[in-house]
Parts: C-alpha cells; sequence; structure tokens
C-alpha cells in the first residue's frame, strides 16, 4: 500500500470526472507533449497517454517513481513516457529539449510550491503554451481576482497569459482527503508579449509590484512615490494613468500597472 507523504504535501486524485475536465482544459490531442508534475500513483497519467503524443512525468517520491516504472513499463519501453525521478522546481524544460510554446503542463502540485512553480515555469524561456493546474480553490479565485481584488500572485500570472477558473473539484475527491476544496485553473496563451509589446523589463516590472503591495495598508502612490521618482511624478504617473489617487495596490488591474511601468521606464531612461 503506497500512503501519501504529508511531508510531500500528497493528496492522489482519485475523480475522474476531474481528470476528464483537466485533459479538456488542456485541449490536449496527438499532436502535444505533456509535462505532468507530480504524476503520484498514475490515474492521471494513464488516461494522458491515451490522448498525448508523449508524457514527461516528473516525480520526487522515490517510492512512487518504482510504483509508475512498474505500472507504466511498456510505455516507457516505447518511450511514450519519459519517467523522471526529480523535484520539479530543479527541472529545467532546456535540458529536455523542450521549446517555447511547444508543449503543455499538467499538474497536481503540492499547495505549498503553488506561487514557487508558477512564477518558474511562467518565467522560463521555454515556457510552456498552457497549463492546467489543481490549486486550493481559494488561491484558484485569487489568482482570477473573482472580488476584483489583485495580488502579487494574480498580476504576476496575467502578466504571462490569462487565468480561467474550469471547476471546483470537492476534498472528497482526494486521498488522504485535505481540509479544504481544489480547483482546476487554466493559464492559456502563454507568453512574454506583455512584456515585449510595451518594452517592459521583467524584473523591474515584479519590483515595482512587490514595493506596490509592500504595505498594504497603504495607498498604492505611497507606496511607489519613490521608485517613480518621488511624490511629484507619482501624482503625474497616477493622473496619466486614471488611478484613483485613494487607490491601494489590490485596486489597480494589470492595465494600470502596464501603465505605470511605462511611467517608470520614461522616468529611469532619463
Amino acid at each position: 500500500m503506497l500512503y501519501a507523504k504529508k511531508s510531500l504535501g500528497q493528496n492522489f486524485l482519485r475523480s475522474k470526472a476531474a481528470i476528464f475536465s483537466i485533459i479538456e482544459a488542456g485541449e490536449i490531442d496527438g499532436h502535444d507533449i505533456v509535462l505532468e508534475v507530480g504524476p503520484g500513483k498514475g490515474i492521471l497519467t494513464e488516461e494522458l497517454l491515451k490522448v498525448a503524443r508523449e508524457v514527461i512525468a516528473v516525480e520526487k517520491d522515490d517510492r512512487l517513481v518504482l510504483f509508475l516504472t512498474l505500472k507504466f513499463k511498456r510505455e516507457i519501453e516505447e518511450k511514450k513516457l519519459i519517467l523522471i525521478h526529480k523535484d520539479i522546481l530543479e527541472f529545467d524544460p532546456e535540458e529536455e529539449g523542450l521549446q517555447a510554446g511547444g508543449y503543455k503542463i499538467i499538474a497536481n502540485i503540492p499547495y505549498y510550491i503553488t506561487g514557487t512553480f508558477l512564477r518558474r515555469f511562467l518565467s522560463v524561456v521555454s515556457a510552456p503554451s498552457r497549463m492546467v493546474l489543481m490549486l486550493q480553490k481559494e488561491v484558484a479565485r485569487r489568482i482570477v481576482a473573482r472580488d476584483e481584488k489583485e495580488s502579487i500572485l494574480s498580476l504576476s500570472i496575467k502578466a504571462y497569459g490569462e487565468p480561467v477558473y474550469i471547476e471546483t473539484v470537492k476534498a472528497e475527491s482526494f486521498s488522504p482527503q485535505p481540509k479544504v476544496d481544489s480547483a482546476i485553473l487554466l493559464v492559456k496563451n502563454i507568453s512574454k508579449k506583455f512584456f515585449t509589446e510595451n518594452g517592459i523589463v521583467e524584473n523591474v516590472f515584479f519590483t515595482l509590484i512587490k514595493t506596490g503591495f509592500g504595505q498594504k495598508r497603504k495607498k498604492l502612490s505611497s507606496n511607489i512615490k519613490e521608485i517613480l521618482g518621488g511624490a511629484e511624478k507619482a501624482a503625474a504617473a497616477f493622473s496619466a494613468c486614471n488611478i484613483p489617487e485613494n487607490a491601494r495596490a489590490e485596486d489597480a488591474p494589470l492595465s494600470k500597472w502596464k501603465c505605470l511601468a511605462r511611467f517608470q521606464g520614461s522616468t529611469l531612461e532619463k
């Protein structure tokens, strides 16, 4: 019996309905290379192998690697499945010959690495064309900003792609059962166009966002006035970007941050 390791945040998905929703959201067909993160006992892997051209499964748990090696012996021999024993945060897509937009990610990741995982695979040179992720429901809701309140995480994802809340997956769909419900989140149309087409430098943009959210109780203008070149220039930027003077960081959608970033860029060039 393979028990879930609490230390690795393991919760094995057992709902066939959720699996088919994941595959449908990924729009996976016989042309696709799929990078599956955390295959667990292979219930999703099994279905992915039926529809994808190739599946690259990355698993950290050595017990599960052995289990999957035996379960998918034939598929591994046929090179339909490539099983890699590794921590996904140490996985380099380029080392495996994966090209930007040339593969899709399907991931049931431990909740505690969600932010780090997303930032890593959205910002790499060889980013996927789309991701379908199983996340905590509240995290997924926060990413799509259903309450119209943004966060560093939601803005970071929207700068690279379009997040779509697919559906809620109840806690009883997993073994062991987590304390909260999960959700399937799709991130589509992944690219760096937001940066390249607007002349925005990635690290400068994220420094701006992090500074803006630095002190949540303070107004956005107060948080970023220094990074924009002082109070006077900050006031001019807010006026040009049509942002209310009393707005807080969470009130500004991506389009407003884009305007501020471009204003900052023109200030830096002077």
